[in-house]
């Protein structure tokens, strides 16, 4: 109590809101001068944040209290103060793995060492070594108003620990848009590596921003708090900035533990705050729980206590780490570039999103056909073989839109090239896909093999001679290895690379005229650990730190980190590898074929969903593997790359038959859907078992495919507005407390709710089902929900799919292929709330050409029902309308059985269940035509 008696008489006026600029000069004058008690600007952070009192006064934000306290800055901390400091507060001091942290170290830091063994009661994963309250930071020296914002400067006295401290920071804050901050800290003398992202700049300052700002001085700062409810979103006193040459840091309170983002990775959806490290370093690696994987997402959404949503984006490509602790309280460290953040108000998970996008771009608008069903292997062994497996599904009558194949098409596993023996049916193949409405994607890997056994290999030779390749720091093209041995990389970020990649798919698809492209191995994966010579010495190659990545290496299963490219070093380029590759391939296929592009992409980064979908890696066929493949799917709609899923049945390893059901059941359901398994395993397309199954694949596929428009309408709405497709249940129920860590179950939109099995020997699962109505999607049964988990029927042939009220879906009759489909009448289907009323919308255009939408080439329909009227309304409308036709509405929850329905007036025959779904068939409207219907 003496303490925070001290506490309340002694701050200082440290703080400086974002309304105190003007006021500035004044508050210099007064920047010594006690608060008096009850009026200090930190007041509203320790009450706003929930924090517990004992950590307010042992945080950061107390440093000058503390200060005082002690004597002021002198070594190793006292005793005292660090015994004081709570467990879950204990910010990191010394976070190399590499080192057992001695006392003599630690304190060689000037922190404090505590020793918390989990025999005597400490909690695992709580470290020794940590940061002292009074650990020298930055102090904002200056801060003046811009057009924009403000801007200041950051001076730290005293040197941190890291080699080339920097002592100067340029401090740039932004007020972009009422719900959009932009914090940008970097060296206020030189220049620093920034990502090359294309941001759209505010034209001009917030006018009514939903938050407020504030700056402490000395420590440096920011407390960003939501106006209407006070809540502190980003607290960046608790631990101290650090800044040097190779290592960045910076820790922040947060207002909840329910974080989510921070990809890519194997957890489950909503992140562990229990002393948890997320490593972000493309790495081509099988998934695995705690090991960084294919691409790199900096952004964090996390949902506040009572509902509202915030994210949080830091614009940097280095290899990074983020540290999770129970305070809540989160850390990040980044090995170059500079602190970048963009904050983003929502201020519900929706609005993030969308927020976010606005920043890294939309999502492109796939063609219809890459929402159909894709089927591959790596081991199909010839184009004879692959053939085999399509006739097959024809003849079983099973929908598919595309067939891929693995590098085994390829002669030694050279890009851009086909087996002139076992492929050499190759072409014949792709002109029998596309003459049945089919599509046919093949893969394409970064490595260009530099060896070739029978002389000139064009893309080599050519892109050696234009000097295209990654080289080492001695300008020579880095030599790695991988598929088809000894290999140069492509430099994707250099332009000209996009021209020399263009002609290379050019010449090919003279050959085999593909239609999409896979791009794998672009972390980029090489089999050696940086190159045939290794790596040289240095601090590019050896950083002073090291994040915790898999193989505690950055050359590990990659190319060196000092390697040269066009743009920057390979030590900032890294990350970026596959969204330059898949820019570069997009490109290449509008010049091409002159239609919407189709790329998948294993590495990604922010942005990519404006080039490429992603696929989730080499799984296993284990039951594990699909429920994992949810709350990835999840991650990634939040990371604005909505055309994602997982290799349905699993990459490696055999499936057996019921795993393979249930998982094309759920797969069925992915936004991208691909079967996809390895060599030397037995096939798992639906072909290959039991009747029984077979025709469970098939059922839940021509459901899929019914539901095309509403999931190609999801995709229009995400290119266009920011949208997620696959949702969790926690975005439309934010309310909802039960919602945040459920992860498997998942929504398509706002309307349609997905519960799949991932257990095997059951035949019912159980799902939550948020407060409301709720009908089968098959029946239209309903169930009114008070928000509450329902145990379901599910035997092997049964996938539960359910409808939320007040929405309505648009069906299509499926066919065998979506180019099929789309000749069929369409069927929609409304849910009636517990008011009568619904709403949905259709996007229709051609499904392939660019820029429809921009150009008006489409029709875009909004459905309403309400007071026993259902509408269609036109909005906008194409020649592509005219040969589509609405030729069904179902609609569920209708309670009384009615004796009559109009359609435009004119009576029309109808069914009515006890179930109350009426139904209205032969309606015979074009897309291009306004109706109404009502039932009397």
């Amino acid at each position: 109590m003496k303490l925070y008696q001290k506490l309340r008489t002694a701050v200082p006026r440290l703080v400086l809101s974002q309304e105190d600029e003007e006021e500035e000069e004044e508050e210099e004058e007064d920047a010594d001068t006690p608060t008096p008690t009850g009026h200090s600007r930190l007041a509203p952070w320790w009450v706003g944040s929930g924090l517990l009192l004992s950590a307010v006064l042992l945080s950061a934000v107390t440093v000058w209290v503390l200060r005082q306290v002690s004597g002021g800055w002198h070594g190793p901390a006292p005793p005292s103060q660090c015994h004081q400091v709570p467990e879950s507060h204990r910010f990191d001091c010394y976070p190399e793995r590499s080192v057992v942290v001695t006392r003599e170290l630690c304190e060689g830091r000037g922190c404090c060492f505590v020793e918390t063994p989990p025999a005597v009661g400490g909690t695992r994963g709580v470290p020794w070594c940590f940061y002292p309250p009074d650990f020298p930071s930055y102090a904002l020296q200056s801060l003046n108003q811009t057009a924009l914002g403000m801007a200041g400067l950051l001076v730290r006295r005293e040197k941190a620990y890291y080699p080339r401290d920097i002592g100067v920071l340029r401090l740039d804050v932004e007020l972009e848009t009422d719900t959009r901050l932009h914090v940008k800290i970097t060296d206020a003398a030189n220049p620093r590596y920034e990502v090359p992202l294309d941001v759209p700049r505010a034209k001009k300052r917030a006018e009514n921003p939903i938050y407020s700002l504030d700056f402490s001085k000395d420590p440096f700062g920011l407390l960003l708090r939501r106006r209407d409810t006070g809540t502190v979103l980003l607290n960046t006193t608790v631990a101290p900035l650090i800044f040097a040459d190779q290592f960045l840091q910076i820790s922040t309170a947060l207002p909840s533990r329910f974080l989510y983002g921070l990809g890519e990775h194997r957890s489950t959806l909503l992140h562990s705050l229990d002393w948890s490290t997320l490593t972000l370093w493309a790495r081509d690696v099988s998934p695995t729980e705690s090991f960084n994987l294919y691409g790199a997402h900096p952004f964090y959404l996390l949902l506040e206590e009572g509902g509202d949503a915030h994210g949080v984006f830091l614009l940097n490509s280095n290899a990074m780490e983020v540290a999770l602790q129970p305070a809540p309280a989160l850390t990040w460290r980044t090995i170059g570039g500079v602190l970048d953040f963009y904050i983003f108000l929502g201020p519900d998970p929706n609005a993030v999103i969308q927020q976010y996008q606005e920043v890294i771009g939309f999502p492109a608008m796939p063609p219809l056909w890459a929402l159909g069903f894709h089927l591959c292997r790596w081991g199909y062994g010839s184009s004879n073989e692959t053939w085999q497996t399509v006739r097959a599904m024809r003849n079983f009558q099973i929908p598919q839109d595309a067939q891929w194949n693995d590098i085994d098409y390829m002669d030694g596993y050279r890009d851009f090239t086909f087996d002139a023996q076992k492929f050499a049916s190759l072409p014949s193949l792709v002109e029998d896909l596309h003459k049945h409405g089919q599509h046919y994607v093949m893969i394409l890997d970064p490595g260009i093999s530099s060896t070739s056994p029978r002389g000139s290999y064009w893309p080599f030779d050519e892109g050696l001679r234009r000097g295209l390749f990654i080289n080492t720091t001695q300008g020579q093209p880095l030599i790695g290895q991988v598929w088809p041995g000894y290999t140069a990389f492509a430099d994707f970020s250099n332009v000209d690379t996009r021209q020399w990649w263009l002609e290379n798919l050019q010449r090919f698809h003279a050959h085999v005229p593909f239609d999409g492209v896979w791009i794998d191995m672009n972390e980029p994966s090489n089999f050696m650990d940086g190159s045939e010579e290794g790596c040289p010495p240095g601090e590019l190659d050896s950083p002073p730190y090291t994040p915790a990545v898999l193989g505690d290496s950055l050359s590990a299963k990659t190319v060196c980190a000092s390697a040269k490219q066009s743009a920057s070093v390979h030590y900032n380029l890294h990350n970026l590898y596959g969204l330059m590759e898949a820019e570069a391939t997009a490109s290449a296929l509008i010049q091409i074929r002159g239609k919407r592009p189709f790329v998948i992409s294993r590495s990604t980064f922010p942005s990519q969903g404006r080039y490429s979908g992603h696929w989730l890696g080499d799984n296993r066929s284990q039951w594990k593997d699909m429920y994992y493949s949810i709350p990835g799917m999840l991650s990634f709609s939040l990371f604005g790359i909505p055309l994602v899923g997982a290799d349905i049945c699993g990459f490696s390893g055999s499936t057996s038959e019921e795993l393979c059901t249930r998982w094309m059941q759920l797969g069925a359901f992915y936004p991208f859907s691909r079967n996809h398994n390895s060599q030397n395993e037995k096939a798992q397309d639906p072909t290959v078992f039991s009747p029984a199954a077979r025709t469970a694949m098939k059922d839940v596929l021509l459901t899929r495919y019914s539901l095309l428009p509403f999931l190609y309408t999801l995709f229009h709405r995400a290119h266009v507005h920011g949208d997620t497709v696959a949702r969790p249940l926690f975005f439309e129920f934010p309310q909802d407390t039960v919602t945040y860590g459920l992860d498997r179950q998942f929504l398509w939109g706002r309307s349609l709710l997905v519960t799949p099995v991932l257990e095997p020997g059951v035949d019912s699962v159980m799902g939550y089902f948020p407060r409301g109505v709720w009908y089968d999607f098959y029946t239209g049964s309903s169930v009114n929900s008070s928000g509450e988990m329902l145990k379901l029927s599910a035997p092997l042939e049964h996938l539960n799919l359910h409808l939320r009220e007040g929405s309505i879906l648009p069906t299509q009759k499926p066919g065998p292929t979506s180019k099929a489909s789309r000749g069929n009448p369409l069927r929609l289907i409304v849910a009636l709330s517990p008011g009568a009323t619904a709403w949905g919308d259709l996007f229709w255009d051609d499904g392939e050409s660019l820029d429809t939408f921009e150009r008006g080439s489409y029709s875009y329909l909004v459905f309403n029902a309400t007071e026993n009227v259902f509408t269609s309304s036109v909005l906008h409308t194409s020649t592509e309308a005219a040969s589509t036709t609405i030729g069904t509405l179902s609609i569920y929850g209708v309670r009384e059985p009615p004796h009559k329905v109009l359609l435009n007036g004119q009576e029309k025959p109808f069914s009515y269940l006890d179930n109350q779904v009426l139904t209205v068939s032969g309606l015979g409207m074009g897309l291009g035509q306004a109706f109404s219907l009502q039932w009397l």
